[in-house]
């Protein structure tokens, strides 16, 4: 029988791997030159999954590495594929609850019919991940892995893709208002962290400023992960310092029906949201559709917003009223995704499209009377009306995915992903478009995966990725620039015993084509002296094509030198080359509240003049030395995730603070900054060598069936080492620590979570320090029966104690608190 004709009652629930896809052309070549391979019969292969005390497992997932199939255990914890070709196959089971097993199994001309896997309780839930190429979970990764599904991403879910991670340990929030916050991973964020949306970049804008959000949508995810540590072998040099990988079945591999939906409402700032996932299909076609809603007013907020008005006697006032709200927080947003794809005995290829859009405000964004451009367009705001500036963001994008599997040839499965997108982020004032962001971008990528070779288990990867960017009127602080990527990859893996060893090699090649700029300060003056006025004009420069080959290396072990216990170690050498705000910015950046200027420029000081001209230095590529400990324990009532990490990073890009304002065309030093006035301080990206390390730990304990205890930790240090350079990188994250209490009955389950964060006083120079503050948040679920496959009511408080907070790495802390305490009530169920 195909593996694709009704197979619903043993595999309802099948689904394929996130990680590959086929273009047709390139299949037919891939076959001829290839592929070549003798035809053989299918057998089947079937056993029985247990507990160890003998008693069956039901729903158990067992799934054939490398390729397409994957069934449930039934009742009697018996599980039968019924289509499976001759060769050397590994077999992973797992089962909530349970622990995570592998066998390698050899299919010869007979059915394989007596194979019997015991299962060991686990405390830890032990989930796949879709993010790495060879097939991987939690536990068999050299480095940590975060995994936000089912329940918990959904009681986590929040407007932001930043705030919907920040409790995740060893992540944290840039924190831009509720309106766009980006993920922070051990201290690193913007052209370090990769964001991908099944596994290929988003195309945004998201990582050149805080204040533009990221292009995707949690409600409609079905998994986000997140690699924390380098990932440039898997996604380039972009994913230097880790990678948030938003899964959804968009492309869909099934033709199973499924119906989710969810409703919520918030009082803090009225948010009003809705979404649905929609899954059929008919013979061997599938289809899929998806859509959200989301609509927020200004947020309220526990004190004065402006950390510079706060008064001693407010809290009672803010306590009585609730009406002290951060201005311009407002936003709305939508958007859909169609999908549908063709299912092969071997394989699948599948479409979709998606658009989106956000409207939003920009807290603490304003020209107080700046104009915008004379070729400015009115725009109709769904967002709120009150003063300040807004954005509007929109993106379409298109998805190409699909695997094919060959019978017994060397090349045992080719993969290949497709996706374009066109991204713009327009800053808008009194209804007039000021400045506009544009990205289109496209990314191609082919995996070739081999069977297994003296055990080794690999894949090669050609990766293609290119974007157009442009920002264009008056706050375009970086010019239009072309960039491109090509890439090389190869990925082995092996298991000697109870120790799997990983290792990689990727070799890149980034161009950078930036478009002219002027530099300069025209009128420029620096007091105490007699104000000299400079007659500088800007001038307009031309720049040489950028050229970067960063070359990445790592190798990596999982040894299990005890059952349910293992250690992973990694060490990853990689290397990235500069992003084109990081060489070309020359402007005010208002998102950041700075005037950023790119490596390419030096600005000094000549007498009482600001000079502003091309840096002698070349760009070079960072370089970074990542070494990572892992220890797991997960089996039993206890379990536990203990990570501790070095990174080197030579020829780090950061921006140095010069010690200048820039006010309306006018610079001017720290000390004779007006207070009155609302100056830029102007940032110079350089170049200087960085250590970071810190440590993650995560403890679960099951105190009985129905109570669960979690407590978790991180910690981060970086600090400048270059020669010339020393201190404190800015905005890096504080110490934190939490404790999680989780109740679970057969009609509700509630949670309560308290998180410590501390006083960073860690800091840059001209940065100032942050006070510590503690987060309680609490849900609960009620399970109703018998509509739908399932139905769930549920509160949510967030901030219980009404604590007023700031975060250490917002850009905006000194003028975005957080929000006060909030309750959010919602129903959610599938059918």
């Amino acid at each position: 029988m195909s593996f694709f004709a009704n197979q619903k009652s043993i595999n309802s629930q099948v689904k394929f791997p996130l990680k590959k896809i086929v273009n047709t052309g390139v299949l037919s070549t891939l076959v001829t030159m290839l592929c070549f391979s003798q035809t053989s019969l299918a057998q089947s292969l079937s056993g029985v999954v247990l507990n160890k005390q003998g008693q069956a497992i039901y729903n158990a997932r067992v799934e054939l590495a490398n390729g397409t199939q994957q069934v449930r255990s039934n009742a009697q914890g018996v599980f039968i594929f019924t289509d499976v070709k001759q060769g050397v196959f590994e077999v992973h089971i797992s089962a909530k609850n349970y622990g995570h097993s592998k066998q390698q199994i050899i299919i010869k001309e007979q059915d394989v019919t007596d194979l019997k896997v015991v299962l060991s309780a686990s405390v830890m839930e032990i989930i796949d991940v879709h993010a790495m190429p060879l097939h991987s979970s939690l536990i068999e990764s050299a480095l940590p892995i975060n995994v936000l599904s089912a329940d918990e991403l959904k009681m986590k879910q929040a407007a932001t893709l930043g705030e919907t991670l920040k409790n995740e340990v060893g992540v944290h929030s840039s924190y831009y208002g509720p309106v766009a916050s980006t993920p922070i991973i051990r201290g690193l964020d913007g052209p370090r962290v990769l964001i991908t949306q099944n596994g290929l970049d988003v195309g945004d804008a998201s990582r050149i400023g805080p204040d533009h959000v990221v292009a995707t949508e949690t409600s409609t995810a079905t998994q986000i992960e997140v690699l924390r540590g380098p990932a440039t072998l898997f996604y380039g040099s972009g994913a230097i310092g880790g990678v948030v990988n938003v899964v959804d079945e968009r492309v869909p591999r099934s033709t199973d029906d499924q119906i989710d939906y969810l409703l919520q409402y918030n009082d803090v700032s009225n948010e009003r949201q809705g979404s649905i996932n929609i899954q059929t299909g008919r013979d061997n076609i599938a289809f899929h559709l998806d859509g959200f809603w989301r609509d927020s007013k200004d947020y309220k907020l526990a004190g004065e917003a402006d950390s510079h008005e706060e008064h001693q006697d407010s809290d009672a006032e803010y306590e009585e009223h609730g009406k002290i709200r951060l201005e311009n927080s407002a936003s709305t947003s939508s958007g859909a995704t169609f999908g549908t794809s063709y299912l092969l005995d071997d394989g699948f290829i599948g479409f979709s499209y998606g658009f989106m859009s956000r409207d939003y405000g920009i807290p603490g964004h304003s020209h107080e009377g700046e104009h915008a451009d004379e070729h400015s367009q009115p725009l109709t705001l769904s967002a709120s009306q009150d003063s300040g500036v807004y954005a509007k963001m929109q993106q379409d994008r298109w998805q190409v995915l699909g695997e094919y599997n060959f019978e017994q040839a060397f090349i045992s499965q080719v993969g290949t992903k497709f996706s374009y997108s066109d991204y713009q982020h327009q800053e808008i004032e009194s209804g007039l478009v000021g400045t506009t962001f544009s990205n289109k971008s496209t990314e191609a990528r082919i995996d070739l995966f081999h069977r297994d070779f003296s055990g080794w288990q690999g894949a090669w990867t050609i990766h293609y990725k290119a974007s157009d960017f442009k920002a264009l009127g008056e706050e375009a602080f970086s010019p239009p620039a072309k960039s491109a990527m090509f890439a090389a990859a190869w990925l082995e893996e092996k298991h000697f015993g109870p120790v799997l060893l990983q290792l990689g090699a990727r070799i890149e090649q980034v161009t950078i084509d930036a478009d002219d700029s002027l530099i300069g300060f025209a009128d420029s003056h620096v007091l105490p002296t007699e104000p000299t006025h400079n007659e500088q004009h800007q001038t307009l420069v031309s720049f040489e094509r950028q050229s970067f080959t960063p070359i990445s290396a790592s190798a990596g072990l999982v040894w299990d030198y005890q059952s349910g216990y293992n250690l992973g170690f990694s060490l990853a050498l990689s290397q990235r080359g500069a992003s084109s705000g990081e060489l070309f910015s020359f402007g005010p950046h208002i998102g950041t509240n700075t005037f950023e200027v790119g490596a390419m420029f030096a600005v000094h000081q000549d007498g009482d003049e600001i000079q502003v001209e091309l840096a002698e230095q070349v760009p070079r590529v960072e370089t970074s030395l990542n070494l990572d400990l892992t220890l797991r324990k997960f089996n039993g009532d206890f379990g536990y995730v203990i990570s501790a990490f070095y990174n080197r990073i030579d020829d780090y890009y950061y921006q140095k603070n010069t010690g200048l304002f820039f006010v309306e065309e006018h610079v001017h030093t720290v000390a004779e900054a007006d207070e009155d006035e609302s100056g830029l301080p102007i940032l110079v990206y350089q170049q200087a060598d960085v250590h970071m390390y810190g440590a993650e730990a995560e403890f679960v304990y099951q105190v009985s069936s129905a109570v669960k205890t979690s407590l978790i930790a991180d910690y981060i240090r970086a600090r400048l080492i270059d020669n010339d350079e020393k201190g404190n990188l800015p905005r890096i994250p504080p110490m934190r620590l939490g404790v999680i209490v989780n109740y679970q009955a057969d009609k509700f389950a509630s949670e309560l979570s308290v998180s410590h964060y501390f006083a960073q006083t860690d800091i840059a120079e001209l940065e100032t320090t942050t006070d510590s503050y503690t987060m309680v948040d609490a849900h609960v679920n009620y399970y109703i029966a018998g509509v739908g496959d399932d139905l769930t009511l549920y509160l949510k408080g967030q901030n219980l104690t009404n604590e007023h907070a700031r975060v250490h790495s917002s850009f905006i802390k000194e003028i975005a608190p957080l929000p006060g305490r909030n309750f959010s009530i919602g129903i959610r169920g599938s059918f």
